[in-house]
Formats: C-alpha cells, sequence, structure tokens
C-alpha cells in the first residue's frame, strides 16, 4: 500500500463515523502519567485525540500525529472547542518517511498498528532517540482483537511487550524497561459494546 494509499485508508476510516465530541483516553496512559510533572508530549498515531485533550488538561504541551488529515484536523478544531488550543499542535504526519522533530519528556504511541507497511521498530528507535534525559517512552499494542476492531485475522499474532523491547534494540547503559507485561481490561466499542482486552504494555525511560 503506497503511502497515498494508506493516506485514504485512514482517512476513510476517520471520515466514515462521526466525529468525536469527547473522547476518551486510553487507561494505560492514564495510570502511568498521573503524577508526572507536565512537560512536552509527543502523540504518536493521535487518532480521535482523546490521549492528546487529557494530556493537554493535565498541563502537557502536546505534539499530535496522525497520518490522517480528517483526524488531525477534526483534533485541532476539538483542541480549540475545549479551550486546550495553545497546548495542542497537531500536525499530518507520515512516520515511513520522516519522525516529528524536537525532544520530548513523554512519547506514547498507543495501538500503532495499521495494514500499511510500517517499521514500526525504526519508529519506535526514533521515539527513544527523541527522548530528553528522564524521559518516558509508552508503548501500548494490542494483544487480542476486540470484536469491533477493522483487524479480524485470525491468524494474527500479537508480539509481546519483550519481543517489542528487544526489536528496538536500545542500550541497557542509556535507557530501561520500567514495564513490559500484558494485562487485561474491558473496552467499549461503538454503540456501548464491551468486551475483555488484552494490552500488551511497554514503557522505557531514557536514564536522565
Amino acid at each position: 500500500m503506497s503511502t497515498t494509499d494508506a493516506v485514504t485508508f485512514w482517512d476513510g476510516v476517520y471520515a466514515g463515523r462521526p466525529a468525536a465530541g469527547n473522547p476518551q483516553p486510553n487507561a494505560r496512559l492514564t495510570e502511568t502519567v498521573t503524577g508526572l510533572p507536565p512537560g512536552d508530549a509527543l502523540d504518536l498515531g493521535c487518532g480521535d485525540g482523546g490521549d492528546a485533550l487529557w494530556l493537554a488538561g493535565q498541563g502537557w504541551q502536546v505534539t499530535a500525529a496522525d497520518i490522517s488529515a480528517v483526524a488531525v484536523e477534526r483534533l485541532a478544531a476539538l483542541a480549540r472547542s475545549h479551550g486546550l488550543g495553545d497546548h495542542v499542535i497537531t500536525v499530518q504526519h507520515d512516520l515511513n518517511t520522516s519522525f516529528p522533530p524536537g525532544g520530548f519528556d513523554l512519547i506514547c504511541a498507543h495501538y500503532l498498528h495499521t495494514p500499511v507497511d510500517l517499521d514500526r521498530a525504526t519508529v519506535l528507535r526514533s521515539a527513544a532517540h527523541a527522548l530528553r534525559p528522564g524521559g518516558r517512552l509508552l508503548v501500548v499494542d494490542h494483544g487480542s482483537a476486540a470484536p469491533w476492531s477493522w483487524q479480524q485475522d485470525p491468524g494474527t499474532r500479537y508480539p509481546s511487550p519483550q519481543e517489542v523491547a528487544a526489536g528496538i534494540g536500545l542500550s541497557p547503559e542509556t535507557w530501561t524497561v520500567e514495564r513490559a507485561d500484558a494485562p487485561r481490561r474491558i473496552a467499549t466499542g461503538p454503540g456501548g459494546r464491551t468486551a475483555e482486552v488484552t494490552d500488551h504494555v511497554l514503557l522505557i525511560r531514557r536514564a536522565a
């Protein structure tokens, strides 16, 4: 799938559903970040923007990146309507070709899964290098598929957090794995449907 096709695919995903008026943050983000001093955050694959808006509401300065122009335009408007326009910068960005510039105290990549060819290890390695000293990279992947997910291939394999960390290939002298586990939770999907899902959670911290 080409970049143009990828943009078309993800624009179609977001345009095909109503804009979220009050998107909620991911549970793994709130449990990880609550209590941390706010700084500069990067949200990779921001989607509807629940994580970016929550972080901004906690005092973080957020750069929210997504390949979909529909997603970033909706989030920019939503941030303004929530009075958070000064705390959220939205950018349409193809991580296959470049990485958002700057240094960050927190980088989160929630469910950065796509049918498009994406060298995730390279993206996550770039994210780790973009951390400031003491900064954290939070990677949350699907460990199972919800019934409403676009990904319903029964042959899909979900790499463990330990495998993801090994694939990034970071020096333990500079980066420490603070968390690598597979908790379960009850997720809520379209129309209020619920299902138990597994998250693969990886938290990496750069040495201070």
